[in-house]
């Protein structure tokens, strides 16, 4: 691995989040000014992180939106397709940014869950910057105990 020596002639260490930070910038600049403006929304639009787990009644997915007010989420169900979308506000801000690594604009997740769902009682809640999304599945897909005599 070769050191990249300094200007004044002293020798700098390779910092790899130096390097990662920089490449990650490089690449949202790209995004923005190149790729991104051929096709509409793209530059603004992110996913969030997101655990969906399987019980044996329904599947259960959580959802990192911190910052997100509630009247700025949608959530749909169509077929075993669920989709959250909405936007996350960029706060108002007096002084002068610095550094921005915080995702904002719109957002969009989209899963297909294995099975047949009872898409009349799904429930959402938001907690703590977490949306909490509860999609029971269908009667016919529930696991039912057999007794044996």
């Amino acid at each position: 691995m070769a050191v990249p020596a300094r200007a004044n002639g002293g020798v700098e260490r390779w910092d790899p989040f130096r390097e990662l930070e920089r490449t990650a910038s490089e690449l949202r600049r790209y995004i923005d000014t190149g790729f991104g403006s051929l096709v509409p929304g793209l530059s603004d639009m992110f996913t969030p992180l997101a655990d969906v787990e399987e019980t044996d009644d329904a599947y259960v997915a959580e959802i990192e939106l911190p910052g997100v007010k509630k009247d700025d989420i949608a959530v749909e169900v169509a077929g075993r397709r669920v989709t959250v979308s909405g936007e996350r506000r960029e706060a108002e801000r007096k002084g002068i940014l610095r550094s921005r690594t915080r995702s904002v604009g719109r957002f969009h997740y989209e899963v297909t869950l294995p099975g047949e769902l009872d898409a009349e009682h799904v429930e959402a809640s938001l907690a703590d910057g977490v949306l909490t999304l509860r999609v029971p599945k269908a009667t016919a897909e529930r696991p039912r105990r057999i007794e044996v005599r």
